[in-house]
């Protein structure tokens, strides 16, 4: 069965914002080759239109090569959007999806193929709480936003994770890999 991943770029203070975090050089790379181990990402409406700026570097690269690798890596990979009021994607690698984020995950995770990304906070929600996802990749930056939209708002339910793994960029950032924890080894 394929694999759930989330990633999601924060602020040390748990915020999603994304004019607080400048993403350098390593990191853009990571991401790209992230994008390139994937078959799909999924994304909600306001994230997408977000992505969108790499079409823009698409037609008109930047020359930073690392921001223009992952443009590329980008417009390659399938997008799925969610939302209810967008009629098309204006995207050739993006489509709406006329199903739920649940239903769409468990379709996806029995086909065949690589993983499945989920780069939405508001997917990353819904997400948990249905015990979808396999591996959530936080991105955590060394700045403090101070306000903005916090990574696990709405969340009511005790959510166990277990940290698998850490990747640290030199500019400061570190990325944490979690996986469900299993709630009974994790009670002692």
């Amino acid at each position: 069965m394929r694999k759930v991943v989330a990633g999601i770029n924060m602020t040390l203070d748990g915020f999603c914002d994304h004019t607080a975090i400048v993403p350098d050089e390593e990191i853009h790379q990571h991401y790209a080759e992230l994008l390139y181990t994937a078959d799909v990402i999924l994304y909600g409406r306001i994230t997408y239109q977000l992505m969108q700026y790499w079409q823009t570097l698409i037609q008109n690269p930047s020359g930073e090569k690392s921001m223009d690798d992952f443009a590329v890596s980008m417009d390659k990979i399938p997008k799925i959007v969610f939302s209810h009021t967008l009629k098309n994607t204006d995207w050739e690698s993006a489509g709406l999806s006329d199903k739920s984020p649940g239903e769409m995950v468990m379709e996806l995770k029995h086909q065949p193929g690589r993983d499945i990304l989920v780069g939405s906070r508001s997917l990353i929600i819904q997400l948990l709480k249905l015990n979808l996802i396999d591996e959530l990749q936080l991105c955590v930056h060394p700045v403090v936003a101070g306000s903005g939209l916090p990574l696990f708002e709405n969340l009511n339910d005790r959510t166990l994770l277990k940290l698998s793994k850490t990747k640290t960029f030199n500019a400061g950032a570190i990325l944490l890999y979690y996986e469900p924890a299993n709630e009974e080894t994790t009670n002692h």
